[in-house]
């Protein structure tokens, strides 16, 4: 028989009511939540919600920090000896706002250029950081890492930046004396006049507070981080006054208000600069999980379709051909529910927290590779499931093994129930694994983050967890197509 007369045989006896019934039912069980997670979202803010800061590539970013800046043509420098940096920690109750003195490890102070007080403008900088020594940072996402160790009066840190058009250069010296590049960036169509001067600002204090079995949820303190420098030397330029500004809103918190502003403060050739907040990509949240709640009850279903179809089939004793073109109907139509489903609760529930002011970094080529991936992943589990309903012959042995094997483990791993590292290990070994398709979260080693499944973080990349589920699925379907079928008792 033709392989195109088989399928549409094999296609007129799937179809039956209740599968095509259930398929329905999943895909709208993805839209219908996406749709209602969504639109539950609360925004809420002591006055209009700022717009978060977007690079000139489109990026999402961080953009938040006290700059005491002046002018700068297209040739010149800074030059500064930094003598001290400290900072301090708040904590909220039940530990009665209690303020301890210290730094958090990318806390950041140093000498900047940047193209205007926009925030996600270009800028290049060289700095100190709580823990991580002389950095040179440019346009968010670049970190070259300059001397280690800290900065204290007897140990200072002499810190250059020279621009050169659109070169910016970064040395650090010991003495003032001997120099030593750290980096050079080009930031490509900075103005004749960039501004050029001290920053200081720290991010949050991330801690992680235990819940469920061992997984974690976050809590972020707030910080603040404080240099100190002298010495300080503008070469290039018009002569002009300085200014003092907060890149992003700052000073609003009762810390600042009532205990010790964010500023900058000159006295007697010494200048102390403090701030708060964060110069560099910003912390992405999980988009495509916010809003994909409805995606584990299709799983479900997909995986339960397809044993009992996979059952079925392996009770009735066919062919290997059909139990091959059987598997093919079982991917498409799994296909097809991923992609309508995904295809409008994607799309419907990011503009819907578009709408409420919720930033949502996905691009469109990510979005295409979300919904095209996890259709593809909901194919290759009912793929799987089959297999394992003809190789087992029971539709319930199948449901459970393909349940245990996928649905548990990407349900588990979603919400913060285990420790990460028991999810993580999850998310490698398992099936589950594939759903890092819908990976939007980047690591940035200069972002302190919780880099965890229940964060949208996955721990392989999208196409080796798409390789482990194409692994167990190949598998399945070599069993299945290598049983003999029921009732043969006869020399292969």
């Amino acid at each position: 028989m033709p392989t195109t007369e088989l399928l549409r045989r094999e296609w007129a006896a799937f179809r039956r009511p209740g599968r095509l019934i259930a398929l329905a039912a999943a895909t709208l069980a993805v839209i219908a939540l996406a749709l209602l997670s969504a639109s539950g979202v609360q925004v809420s803010c002591a006055g209009p919600c700022p717009a978060v800061p977007i690079a000139r590539d489109g990026s999402l970013v961080a953009d938040r920090l006290w700059f005491l800046h002046r002018d700068l043509g297209r040739e010149g420098a800074i030059t500064v000896r930094m003598t001290s940096m400290t900072g301090t920690i708040t904590y909220p109750p039940p530990d009665h706002d209690q303020i301890v003195p210290g730094l958090v490890p990318w806390a950041k102070a140093g000498i900047i250029v940047k193209d205007g007080l926009r925030q996600g403008s270009p800028y290049a900088a060289l700095l100190m950081t709580g823990s991580h020594g002389v950095r040179f940072q440019y346009d968010y996402e670049h970190d070259v890492a300059g001397g280690a160790g800290g900065v204290s009066e007897r140990s200072p840190r002499w810190l250059r930046l020279t621009r050169s058009g659109d070169t910016i250069s970064g040395a650090e010296s010991a003495d003032g004396a001997k120099w030593r590049t750290v980096a050079t960036a080009r930031l490509d169509g900075l103005p004749d006049t960039v501004q050029v001067g001290l920053f200081a600002t720290s991010p949050g204090d991330l801690t992680l507070r235990p819940v469920g079995l061992g997984g974690a949820v976050e809590e972020v303190r707030f910080t603040q981080a404080v240099g100190v420098f002298d010495h300080v030397a503008v070469q290039g330029g018009a002569p002009g006054a300085w200014h003092s500004d907060a890149v992003g809103g700052m000073n609003h918190t009762d810390w600042e208000k009532y205990h010790n502003a964010s500023g900058a403060v000159e006295k007697d050739g010494v200048i102390t600069v403090s701030g708060t907040g964060d110069i560099g990509p910003a912390r992405e949240e999980g988009a495509p999980m916010s809003v994909l709640s409805g995606l584990v009850v299709a799983l479900i279903i997909v995986l339960v379709v397809a044993a009992r179809f996979g059952a079925r089939t392996g009770r009735e004793g066919v062919s290997r051909r059909v139990r091959a073109a059987r598997a093919a109907l079982a991917a498409a139509a799994a296909f097809l529910t991923g992609l309508v489903g995904v295809g409008v609760a994607f799309p419907a529930g990011t503009a819907i927290l578009r709408g409420k002011g919720v930033p949502v970094p996905v691009p469109t080529d990510t979005g295409i590779q979300v919904v095209a991936g996890l259709a593809a992943v909901l194919a290759l589990c009912a793929v799987l499931a089959y297999g394992l309903g003809v190789w087992l012959r029971r539709g319930w042995a199948a449901i459970v093994i393909g349940l245990s094997l996928v649905a548990l483990p990407y349900a588990v791993t979603a919400v913060p129930l285990l420790p990460d590292a028991v999810a993580e290990w999850l998310l490698r070994l398992t099936p589950a694994a594939a759903f890092a398709v819908q990976q939007t979260v980047a690591e940035h080693p200069q972002v302190t983050a919780h880099y965890a499944p229940s964060a949208g973080y996955y721990p392989l990349p999208w196409w080796a967890g798409l390789a482990v589920l194409v692994a167990y699925t190949v598998i399945a379907m070599r069993a299945a197509l290598g049983r003999r079928p029921a009732g043969d008792t006869g020399p292969r």
